[in-house]
């Protein structure tokens, strides 16, 4: 836990935030060293807070198709404008000095894959010094999951490179 944070509990619960994951209210200061979490479309995104309202994220896709690098940004462009959530982890490898000296290691590192090279993998080999990846794990078990994501995100960006003088199909002419 870091300096001067207590273990806070969620509602009636008497559970802390070191057992389960936990909404960060408007304007609260996440602990440093915390994984960070935000819902996207179809997927979650992920960081690791650094202090001074700053976190380290492998941007990926987060703001269109080109692949981003590992990079520190605001706790808002972080969110996107979504609720941020910490989730706890239990018995990490590292201690959050050391989750924040790991996270800075591979800023700039611009070798997002995001199958095996994510920003959630990015956030667990931060913690627990492994790639490891939920929603990958989830999607690859259920592989028509997989399919419709990455076909929505294929639509999405084809809505994207149709000119504003598109005929009546939608498709540029």
């Amino acid at each position: 836990m870091s300096p001067g944070v207590s273990a806070r509990t969620i509602g009636n619960s008497g559970v802390s935030f070191h057992e389960r994951e936990w909404r960060l209210a408007l304007e609260e200061t996440p602990p440093a060293g915390a994984h960070l979490v935000t819902v996207r479309r179809g997927y979650t995104h992920h960081g690791i807070y650094i202090g001074e309202g700053r976190v380290v994220h492998y941007s990926g896709l987060s703001r269109g198709w080109k692949y981003g690098p590992v990079e520190a940004v605001s706790v808002d462009t972080f969110a996107h404008g979504r609720p941020v959530w910490v989730r706890p982890h239990f018995n990490p490898r590292f201690d959050y000095r050391q989750v924040i000296e790991r996270a800075r290691s591979r800023l700039g590192e611009n070798r997002y894959q995001m199958l095996s090279n994510n920003c959630e993998h990015f956030c667990e080999w931060c913690f627990q010094g492994e790639n490891r990846s939920r929603q990958v794990e989830a999607f690859r078990s259920k592989p028509l999951r997989l399919l419709t994501l990455l076909l929505s995100a294929w639509e999405r960006g084809l809505r994207r490179t149709v000119r504003s003088d598109s005929g009546p199909s939608g498709w540029a002419v």
